[in-house]
């Protein structure tokens, strides 16, 4: 009986390496890491919307809050004073996500690759993203200083953190600045560190809705 061949094809490092762990766990779980063609060109062709009858929440100072490495930012915040009399010390708040669902339409190539995929499989040294990066990284992606297309919950609140009101809107917005949770922690704990090109009160205002 012939003995069995095998032959090297990949050399991943060492066992207890974050390449090598990552590469291990993708093979194990049968993980899907390349788009099929249809999916590409469909993100390929995707295009930012105009303003059209979305509300224009781009002059708000919405800004994302995320980890030192996040590479796609796909929820922004923002809070000020209610400007209602009758509320006093309350507070108008806006919870901003990207709106996925203009570019992923139900049956398209697109929605049947995410449903396969489920979500975005996270590792210490990569990203498997449920989403061509045309659209988790660039389009998706609430970057600063640019448009993008938003669903967006505007939620008021009292001075006891009781909720009066809420909508939720498609809008457009332009994030102000891409924070990280230690500039904004160390701004609150009065460290500094934010950026130079935004105001303190922004930051301010929303540990001022946290509390």
């Amino acid at each position: 009986m012939e003995r069995p061949r095998a032959r090297v094809t990949e050399h991943l490092g060492p066992a207890n390496a974050a390449r090598a762990a990552s590469l291990i766990a993708i093979a194990q779980r049968a993980i899907p890491t390349v788009f099929p063609a249809e999916a590409l060109a469909e993100a390929a062709r995707a295009r930012a919307p105009g303003l059209g009858t979305r509300e224009d929440l781009r002059a708000l100072t919405l800004v994302t809050i995320d980890g030192e490495d996040a590479r796609d930012f796909d929820d922004a915040v923002f809070a000020e004073p209610d400007a209602d009399a009758k509320n006093p010390g309350g507070f108008r708040l806006l919870v901003a996500i990207a709106d996925v669902s203009f570019y992923v339409r139900p049956a398209a190539p697109l929605d049947r690759e995410a449903r396969k995929r489920g979500n975005s499989v996270y590792f210490p040294d990569r990203v498997v993203p449920m989403l061509p990066e045309r659209l988790s990284n660039d389009l998706c992606s609430l970057r600063p200083h640019e448009d993008r297309p938003v669903l967006a919950a505007e939620i008021v609140i009292d001075a006891h953190g009781r909720k009066r009101r809420h909508r939720i809107l498609r809008a457009t917005m332009r994030s102000a600045a891409r924070l990280t949770y230690e500039q904004a922690q160390g701004h609150a704990d009065g460290r500094g560190g934010l950026p130079p090109d935004l105001a303190p009160e922004v930051v301010d205002r929303l540990f001022a809705a946290y509390r």
